[in-house]
């Protein structure tokens, strides 16, 4: 590897870390919370509201 090869790894590392430093970071009890208050994966969805559910019909009429 080249002096110019590892002059543009570094270039590029720090651009990296700049992107990481950044970032907004928060507690993990705190990511928690939110995902619990927000995801339908993690709280019910009242059945009647639910859109994924298909219609039921009755097959006998």
């Amino acid at each position: 590897m080249g002096a110019g090869a590892s002059v543009s790894v570094l270039q590029w590392l720090v651009e990296q870390l700049k992107l990481q430093v950044s970032v907004e970071r928060i507690k993990v009890s705190q990511a928690a919370a939110e995902l619990q208050q927000y995801s339908a994966l993690l709280v019910s969805v009242p059945a009647g509201s639910n859109p994924l559910l298909e219609p039921r019909s009755c097959a006998f009429l």
